[in-house]
């Protein structure tokens, strides 16, 4: 920092006046708490002939509060870890925003699946209906039995309007979310997940614990309030600085007659009371401890809650590949109804259930096929697995 002081002194006995002069330059060093001045001053006097000047240069070095630095390298430190960790929170929440639109997307998907079967099941036992109809013209089916399929049509009718509400719901909270104006209707694909959950749960935890990004963020705050901890504890100490430096004193501005002095000494500043900055180490030891707690308060939350989520992917998995198979026998079952309603061999009721444990299998599957992925989604958010540092790096280089 460069000052400069011009002023003009008027002597009314004298009825004179000379000019005063003042240049300053200051430079500190935050990392060693190191400050290096330089001065040149010239002032009048009354006395005409004689304007003492002088330059000096000093240097000042902090040795209990700030010592070589030392709370001012703490401080870079804390801002070092709270930019870190705003990074890692600008992620997550990118993180959450991304599983949402999954989360939609794949309900959106089960809505669209289940509206085809809702559709081919109305139309399949819409040709049932007829069927009937001209059995019972011939005198072949009782009028009780189109009765019986036309209630079961419109059943089915029942459930595809009710599918088709649903489905338009779910596709207007898409659009909505990605901003869609074309005109094209849109239709969802299947998609592979980005991982599974591992064969051993305690070891993906364990991996978690040591490289997920949350713990990297809880680890960062601890150690940010550690540093706290100890800045305010610098900031209890008195400022005492050694000072060094060397004075030249003359006359008039190029310091004639000049005489050197060198010198050494101590300064201090203790201000008393101090008790604003010993509450403010007591609370940033108490914030200290808190920070620990909340680590570990987190490692056991997240443990329950993801040990349950694995077991519920495990669970859909298997009722998933269940519901393959139940359909699998189901339409097995109906093939053969169908033979034998035609043939007289079992009733209309029997047949009528044999359709419906088909549709309901069907549905069955596209929920278990939905929940599955909407659970796993969510154990790779909060496993810090849905959006990783290649994932960011592929995305900007793309930008670029």
């Amino acid at each position: 920092m460069v000052s400069i002081k011009q002023q003009y002194d008027f002597f009314l006995d004298d009825d004179r006046g000379d000019p005063e002069t003042e240049v300053r330059l200051d430079k500190l060093f935050p990392m060693t708490g190191t400050e290096i001045a330089a001065s040149y001053e010239v002032s009048p006097t009354r006395d005409e002939d004689i304007s003492p000047s002088e330059v000096s240069f000093t240097l000042a070095q902090p040795i209990a509060e700030n010592a070589f630095g030392r709370s001012t390298r703490l401080l870079d430190q804390i801002v070092g870890l709270e930019t870190n960790v705003a990074s890692h929170q600008i992620v997550e929440a990118y993180e959450d925003y991304l599983a949402t639109i999954m989360i939609a997307y794949y309900a959106w998907h089960a809505a669209y699946e289940g509206l085809l079967i809702g559709e081919s099941s109305y139309r399949e036992n819409l040709r049932l209906l007829d069927n009937i109809k001209e059995r019972a013209a011939k005198s072949i089916a009782l009028p009780v039995d189109v009765n019986k399929t036309t209630l079961l049509v419109l059943a089915k009718e029942e459930t595809f309007v009710e599918l088709r509400e649903a489905y338009t719901s779910s596709l207007y909270l898409i659009e909505r979310a990605i901003r869609y104006d074309g005109l094209t209707r849109l239709v969802p694909a299947k998609t592979d997940l980005p991982g599974r959950p591992e064969p051993d749960f305690e070891t993906a935890f364990r991996a978690f614990r040591d490289e997920g990004r949350t713990f990297r963020i809880l680890d960062m705050l601890e150690e940010r309030s550690a540093l706290v901890v100890k800045r305010d504890a610098d900031d209890l100490l008195p400022s005492i600085n050694l000072l060094v430096g060397i004075e030249s004193r003359g006359n008039d501005y190029g310091l004639e007659e000049s005489a050197e002095l060198a010198f050494a000494g101590l300064s201090l500043e203790w201000p008393f009371p101090d008790q604003v900055e010993r509450a403010e180490h007591e609370v940033s030891k108490i914030e200290l401890a808190s920070s620990a707690l909340d680590t570990v308060n987190t490692y056991y939350d997240l443990h329950a809650n993801l040990k349950s989520l694995y077991e519920q992917i495990e669970r859909e998995r298997k009722l998933l590949a269940i519901a393959e198979e139940k359909i699998r026998l189901a339409r097995s079952v109906l093939e053969d109804e169908t033979k034998n309603y035609s043939f007289g061999k079992i009733t209309l009721n029997d047949y009528i259930d044999a359709v419906n444990v088909v549709d309901n299998n069907r549905f069955s599957r596209v929920r278990r096929y939905a929940e599955q992925r909407i659970l796993t989604v969510e154990w790779l958010r909060l496993m810090d697995r849905l959006i990783t540092k290649a994932n960011i790096e592929e995305r900007h280089g793309s930008s670029r």
